[in-house]
């Protein structure tokens, strides 16, 4: 026996399809687009602080993305901890580690090509994931939000407590590692200057102030 909900889906999904598109279908793609571009600005520039500003737009336009498709929790999730704290993170790194500002030649491995090779077969084999696991599902734009708070939280705090909780370990590691790095290397920098060899000019100077 169907349900009143399927029975929704069902009519949504035959009343509309492929050649017309909505306006909310529409903007989904256009906002893919900008998404994919910001991503792709991500890992090819060689300005470290430009690529964590370009990582903004991109988790941002994820998270209208999520908007989208009525899935309204999961959207402000990624603002809060993606956009809000993990990029925050990140461009703490750059400054705890003084990374350059300005283009850095060393930001480029020279492996593009092998990069390349793997981003596209993830890219194909997680497109093939998601198509195969959700082929015959449809969400109705429309409609009411099918990404409750109380459901979604659910889910995340029964199901996905240790994944996050190894994330967060994972970025305070890599806050402390920074830390440690700086450190280390003001400790190297004041260590050099005290143990160089005096110069003439250093020994004349130190002649004059006697």
């Amino acid at each position: 026996m169907n349900t009143p909900s399927a029975a929704l889906t069902t009519a949504a999904a035959a009343s509309h399809g492929f050649l017309s598109p909505t306006g909310v279908e529409i903007a989904f793609l256009l906002v893919g687009l900008v998404t994919f571009g910001a991503a792709l600005v991500t890992v090819t520039t060689r300005q470290l602080v430009h690529a964590a500003l370009w990582l903004v737009v991109t988790l941002g336009g994820l998270a209208v993305e999520y908007l989208l498709l009525t899935a309204e929790f999961i959207a402000w999730v990624q603002v809060l901890i993606y956009v809000g704290s993990v990029v925050v993170l990140l461009l703490f790194g750059l400054m705890l580690t003084k990374a350059p500002i300005g283009r850095s030649p060393d930001a480029d491995s020279g492996n593009r090509w092998a990069a390349l090779t793997v981003a596209v077969a993830a890219a194909a084999a997680l497109v093939w994931v998601v198509v195969d696991a959700f082929r015959t599902t449809w969400v109705d734009l429309g409609g009411a939000a099918s990404g409750s708070t109380k459901v979604t939280g659910a889910s995340l705090f029964q199901n996905w407590v240790l994944p996050f909780e190894a994330l967060s370990v994972l970025l305070l590691a890599a806050l402390v590692g920074a830390i440690v790095l700086s450190r280390k290397a003001k400790a190297d920098a004041a260590a050099t200057p005290a143990n160089a060899p005096a110069t003439p000019d250093t020994r004349s100077e130190k002649e004059g102030v006697r």
